[in-house]
Formats: structure tokens, sequence, C-alpha cells
């Protein structure tokens, strides 16, 4: 009878001991690591997922993660655009540290694209093919490269005393940049197209003091020693808008314009705006409303307008979209704004986001018909949003016109992190205007200025009439952009070839000794407009620049990185004014004036820096 009582107590044990076990298997478990690259250097902004479930977090900026799962059995995948996807099983220690490798390749390396192995070169792109994405090693891409980039005309320089005045209207977009940082990661030069110096620029924050006085923004001037040319000067001309506490941002009323066609299979597309989306949805509150649009070969809605208090229901709509069909893209533009319209908040944020990577070829698909659609839609009062992803049929140029044409700005999502960047680090930024229709007019001092030269803006330059023409369209800007514009300027009396010379004019003045304000010490006036987002009436603001010139060393940091980012795109565009810049002095210079910088964007430049000195060695130092 004992040894029947000891069995079962025995037994009874081992049951007990099993069954905590086989529980403890299947309850939650927290797991927490770090993640780094193959030489121990951190990596920020993986995507760390459970699999089988919607379960996802981000690496923060020193590669550490934390992440709850279902049970111990779980799997985790890491990913990261650029590196090698993971999949690992939890561990019973609860910690799980990762080595990433990078799929990006060097110079003399083969390197994978989606049509072909062959050596670096710059894309140039090809003639336009429907092929569906297939799988090369861990990459979707298409079959033949059909990126499209408008060609860039270098804007000139010019005489102030034939040319005082300088009109433009800003430009928030920081599309360029990301789009170029996406072909150096890969192993790739970016074609010249695809490097607007402006962007690249204004991808960055400059700190400016935020404005105290009635205007939505505050305007900054610096005047400094050229880096690339020392005997030339800089001026430097800065916008800071004012930052708008996001709960006290006006209502929003957002339509999502999803393309879910075939050419959005790729991971780095569909799924990407996936993700992207769901980060959106996040910062939403209550008054806020969302509808989802698809199109596809034809338009629908996926979800009508809802509160941003139903952040579930709009996140399942947003992960049951599927890609395949063709692309009727004129069909879902009409659909989003009409259903953008019909839910118009008055004195709202009104918009549309438009996510795809612009391949549209059914229904309204040549530019012009785009425009046209996208010109006429805006006078609604709806502002637009266009998100651009992939590589391999990325129609940059069409993105390009869209956000122009439709009050609104443009942005290249080429990894999470970027996401993260444009909807959450900088939301107000992006789906808040404070003032449109901005431009500049700057009137040169022929008196102490022989040339000037904007750097970058080609494609926002305007016609010295259009200032004070308010029916002319220009820049938003959003809550906390910043905008900063370059000119290289030509002291008088400094001797260069990119001045030509004209006879003299008869009926007009052109000895400089002559002119009214020959004794200013003002190199420059500087005046902009502005119109309130719901105004049609612009508000003129004006300055003069003067003041002795800075040796580079004394200047700020805003203006030495700003300096060397611009040195930066006229290199890779091999631009004809790079005169004695270099990647190294552009390194140089960099290193020196990373100031505060939050999230790590000016470190990860120089990174990019020296990717190109590798790329391109004979530009690494003047000759």
């Amino acid at each position: 009878m004992k040894r029947i009582q000891t069995f079962s107590l025995g037994a009874l044990l081992a049951v007990i001991v099993f069954a905590l076990a086989a529980f403890n298997s299947f309850s939650p478990i927290r797991i927490t690591g770090k993640i780094t690259d193959a030489a121990g250097k951190v990596i920020s902004d993986v995507t760390i997922s459970e699999k089988n479930t919607r379960n996802t977090v981000q690496s923060d900026g020193n590669g550490d993660y934390s992440i709850t799962v279902s049970n111990a059995n779980s799997k985790l995948f890491f990913s990261k655009l650029g590196y090698a996807g993971q999949e690992l099983p939890v561990s019973s220690s609860g910690v799980v540290n990762v080595v990433m490798h990078s799929t990006a390749q060097e110079l003399n390396d083969v390197v994978v694209l989606g049509y072909a192995a062959q050596k670096m070169k710059r894309i140039v792109g090809s003639v336009h093919s429907n092929h569906q994405p297939v799988m090369y090693g861990n990459l979707y891409e298409t079959p033949h490269n059909t990126e499209s980039y408008d060609f860039i005309n270098e804007n000139k320089f010019l005489s102030s005393l034939q040319n005082p005045l300088s009109t433009f209207s800003i430009d928030v977009d920081a599309a360029s940049y990301s789009n170029v940082r996406r072909f150096l990661k890969s192993g790739q030069l970016p074609p010249a197209g695809a490097v607007r110096i402006e962007e690249m620029i204004n991808y960055f924050d400059y700190h400016y003091k935020d404005p105290e006085g009635k205007h939505p923004f505050a305007v900054y001037t610096e005047l400094g020693e050229c880096p690339w040319n020392p005997k030339h000067h800089i001026v430097s001309i800065g916008l800071q808008g004012k930052h708008m506490p996001q709960e006290n941002l006006p209502a929003a009323n957002l339509v999502f314009l999803v393309d879910v066609s075939g050419s959005m299979m790729s991971p780095n597309k569909l799924p990407l705006v996936k993700q992207s989306l769901n980060l959106l949805v996040d910062q939403l509150r209550e008054e806020d409303r969302v509808a989802l649009v698809v199109y596809a070969g034809s338009a629908g809605v996926a979800l009508p307008a809802t509160s941003g208090a139903d952040k579930q229901v709009i996140k399942d709509a947003i992960n049951r979209l599927e890609a395949g069909g063709s692309t009727a893209g004129g069909a879902g533009v009409t659909m989003a704004y009409k259903i953008a319209q019909e839910n118009f908040v008055m004195n709202g944020n009104n918009r549309v986001i438009l996510c795809t990577d612009g391949d549209f070829n059914i229904g309204e698909s040549s530019d012009d018909a785009m425009e046209r659609l996208i010109e006429t839609k805006r006078k609604s009062g709806v502002f637009l949003t266009v998100l651009g992803y992939g590589m391999g049929n990325y129609k940059d140029s069409k993105m390009q016109k869209l956000a122009d044409k439709g009050n609104g700005n443009h942005a290249y999502i080429d990894d999470i992190s970027e996401a993260k960047k444009v909807l959450v680090n900088e939301f107000g930024g992006t789906l808040f205007t404070i003032a449109k229709d901005v431009k500049l007019q700057l009137e040169f001092n022929p008196a102490k200025v022989q040339g000037y030269r904007l750097i970058g803006y080609e494609n926002r330059t305007l016609a010295k009439e259009d200032f004070n023409n308010d029916t002319k369209d220009a820049g938003e800007m959003g809550s906390g952009h910043t905008v900063t514009a370059l000119y290289e300027v030509i002291p008088v009396g400094i001797v260069s070839s990119f001045i030509g010379t004209v006879d003299g004019l008869k009926y007009q003045q052109s000895n400089t000794s002559q002119l009214p304000n020959y004794q200013s010490n003002e190199w420059l006036h500087v005046k902009i407009r502005y119109k309130q987002p719901d105004q049609d009436s612009s508000i003129l603001l004006q300055q003069p620049v003067s003041g002795n010139v800075l040796p580079l060393t004394k200047t700020s940091d805003n203006f030495r990185f700003s300096t060397s980012v611009a040195a930066f795109g006229m290199l890779l565009r091999n631009s004809e004014f790079r005169q004695e810049a270099s990647f190294q002095k552009v390194l140089d210079i960099a290193e020196t004036a990373s100031g505060k910088d939050k999230h790590g964007y000016r470190k990860e430049f120089a990174g990019l820096v020296r990717r190109a000195m590798k790329k391109q060695p004979d530009l690494s130092y003047h000759e």
C-alpha cells in the first residue's frame, strides 16, 4: 500500500512539473537583445517581427530592442533594407543578440541588379517594361530598370548688373537625398537627374531659432567664405517654420491613396507602405479621420472615413492590402479627392497621401494628363503628399510633378527608418501646412556683387514678375520645417571665367561707381511672399543682408554643413561648378559641423561620403 502511494505521489509530481513546463512554453515571454553588424557597430531601426503575427518593434539608436512574444516557441524575423534578413528562435534565457550582414557590394565587386550582374555604373534608365518582380538572392526587382528622372540644367552664374533679381519658390521636399542614399548603399552611383541639391540640403534640420512674431516663419541669413573657392562667398538664407505642438494641430481629414498594382509586390514597396502607414496611424488623434482608397486595374474604397481613435480598425484595413493588376492612377486620384471633399474639415488639414512607385500605365497615364488632374483638384483646398517607394521602375520625374502641382510635398521612403523620419519625427512638417505659395526674390547690389549663382532649385525658379503675382503657385511650408537656400557669389574685383562680358548699354547705367547705393554695405536685399493656408492674398517680408564676410572656420555649424552637402551634390552630379571641391574636403567640413544630431542623420551623411569616395576615387582629392 505504501509503494502504491509513493508511486502515485511521484507520478503526480511528474505530471505537475510537465504541466508547468508546458504552461510556461505557451506563456508570453519578454525577449531583449542588441543588433550589430559584422564589425560590431550597432544597427538602429531594424524591424523585429514575431513570425505569423503583427507583433513588431524596432531597435533603438543603440541597437537595443525589447519585444514580448506569444510563447517560448515563437520565432523572430530581423529585417532592414541593405541587410540580409534573419529568422531566429527565441531563447529561454530571454536574450537574443543578432549580427546582421550588409548586402551592399563594393565598387570592384559584381553588383546584383534586377536584370543582370554587372560592374558598378550609373543607372540611366531603359525602355519601359511591365514585367513583374522576380527574386534574385534576397532581392526582389523588375527584370529591366525603367526608373525615370528629369534632366537638370544647372543654374549658371549671372551678372548682378544685367540680372539683379533672382526669384524662386521654396522647396521642402527631401526625396532626392533618401533616393541618392539608396543608390549609394546598394553599391551604385546615382544618375545625375536624381541629384537635386536643394532637396539634399533640406533633408537636414538646421536648428534655426523659432519665430517669435506674428509670421509663421523666421528668416536668417549668413555670409561666409566659399569652401570650394576661397575667392568666392556663400550667402545662406534660412527659413524656420513655427513648431506647433501636436495637440494644437487642426483636425486632420486624411485619405490614404495606395497603389496595389502588380509593380508594388516587392518587399520595399507595398509591404513597406503598410509598415509606414501603420506608423502614421499611431500619431492620429480621436478628432482626426482617415479613409483608405486603393487602385490597381480599378479604384475602390477599402475603408470609409474612420476616427483616429479606431486605430486597430484602420490598421486591419491597411494590413489586408495585397498587390496585383495594372495601374489605374487617374481613377484612384479622382476617388481619393472625392472622399476628401466629402469629409472636408473647415480650417482643418485636408490631405490625400499617395503611396506609389509612380508607374501609372492605365487611364490618366501621361505626365500632362495627371498634372492637369491634380491642378484641378488642388483648387478644392485639399493638399497632396506623395510618398515614393521601390527601385527599378521608380518614376521620380512623375512624383515630383504630382507633388508640385498638388500644393504638396514629396518624400522617398527607402526603409522603415525613413518612414519613421517622415511620418513620426517630422509628422507636423510633412502633413500640416503653416504657409503656402512661399516665394523669395533677391536683389543683388552690383557695387559689391559681380555675379551670383543659386545652387539647386532649378525646377523652382520663377520669372521676376511672378513674385508679385498671387495667382502663381509656389511651395508650401509645414509646421517646424526648415528651408535653406545657398547662393555662390563672386565679389566685385575678382577675375572669373564664369561671368561673360557684354557691350556697354547705351540707355542704362553700367558704371557701378555711379549707382545710387555705391557706398552701401549691403550685399543684397531679400524679399519673401507667403499666404496663410486658407487665404489667397500674399504677405510681404523683407530684409537686407550686409556686413563682413566670415572666414569658413568662423561660420556656424549650419553654414558649414549645408555647404558640405551642396559640394557633395555637385560632385555626384560632376558639376561644371564644383571647382576645388573634393569628397575629402566635404568629409572634413561635415565632420566639424555635426552640431545637434539627435537622430544621427549628419553622421550618416559622412558615411555616404565615404562610400562615394570608394566609388569615384578620382574626385576624392582635387588635383
